[in-house]
């Protein structure tokens, strides 16, 4: 295992020390504990709250994302791991600004319970919480059971959308509307090329044996719908977008905002050799592409690979997409 790491089991908590001590003017720690992340003006007040959470192992996914026009607070696991139902509970209470919180996460079983947990123990402290999952992955489940799918990079629109919904005042019920209608609109797929190696064990998390690809991949791991010889960068990218367009129904004439995201170990460059194949695909079919996003955006530790999400926009998503935004690992002004 080559990682730069020092013990395995503090990699976690180091990870956050470091980001921390880099961003002091963005993000904070609440209280004692290290793996509750909030943006540095938490709470605000009259504002709703927005709390994410997940495992660790895909930066910027989720803590990169706790800013302004973004989340608001984030509950960090262990390495692909949830976080734990109290630590929600405390992220929470740490950014609620007398207009509720939102819960804005992955679609995992883990990630499920403890945040339904964290809102029953809200409840108790009279904090008003709505949930809404992110579940963009349509390599996870068929179109008609879409509400059982994971959550993968895609969920970055809806960090987006709710964000600016937030910080222009809507209502908790407003905000939690405007996730949906993303998340709704929001289809990814991902294709891997080589396994993550978990700092724990220093073992892979799975296999994909030398010369060949798996596509439909998780970002954990998981198995896709396909495995077989790499292909080119044109027809990994073909096969993702036919996909992502049928599921989507996206037609002539209709709007997309594209997001093309490396895994942790894909070289920017072969990014844009996707996202140039993207852009010739949808240009045939009489797509408009509005805004572009191209890096990482959701990653799995060092696993080399890459996914596309497009979000189908009208003039009220692309306005909450252009909406002011700052975290430590996005800008937009």
């Amino acid at each position: 295992m080559r990682k730069i790491i020092n013990k395995p089991e503090n990699f976690v908590d180091e990870m956050i020390e470091g980001i921390l001590l880099a961003h002091p003017d963005q993000v904070k720690t609440p209280g004692e504990d290290p793996r509750i992340l909030v943006r540095a003006d938490a709470p605000v007040a009259g504002q709703v709250g927005i709390v994410t959470g997940g495992g660790s192992g895909h930066l910027p996914l989720f803590k990169g994302y706790v800013g302004q026009g973004l989340a608001s607070g984030v509950a960090i696991g262990n390495v692909f791991s949830s976080p734990s139902s109290q630590q929600v509970f405390e992220a929470t209470k740490a950014v609620d600004g007398g207009r509720g919180v939102l819960y804005l996460y992955g679609n995992y079983g883990g990630d499920v319970f403890n945040f339904d947990l964290a809102a029953d123990l809200a409840e108790l402290e009279d904090i008003e919480t709505r949930t809404v999952l992110g579940r963009d992955d349509v390599a996870s489940q068929p179109k008609e059971r879409k509400h059982d799918r994971r959550g993968v990079a895609g969920i970055f629109f809806a960090y987006k959308a709710a964000g600016a919904a937030a910080e222009r005042g809507d209502s908790l019920e407003e905000v939690a509307a405007v996730a949906e209608d993303v998340v709704e609109h929001t289809a990814t797929m991902g294709i891997g090329l080589s396994p993550t190696i978990l700092p724990t064990t220093g073992e892979p998390s799975f296999d994909v044996p030398a010369g060949e690809m798996e596509v439909g991949i998780g970002i954990h791991g998981e198995p896709g719908i396909h495995r077989g010889p790499l292909e080119t960068a044109d027809e990994i990218t073909d096969r993702l977008v036919s996909a992502l367009v049928a599921d989507l129904g996206i037609t002539a004439g209709d709007r997309v905002a594209v997001l093309v995201n490396g895994l942790g170990a894909t070289p920017l460059e072969e990014l844009y050799v996707m996202y140039r194949r993207v852009h010739q695909l949808l240009a045939d079919r009489g797509v408009t592409i509005e805004r572009r996003y191209v890096g990482e955006y959701a990653t799995s530790l060092e696993m080399a690979g890459a996914s596309i999400s497009l979000l189908t926009l009208d003039d009220a998503r692309l306005a909450l997409l252009d909406a002011p935004a700052a975290s430590p690992f996005f800008q937009e002004v």
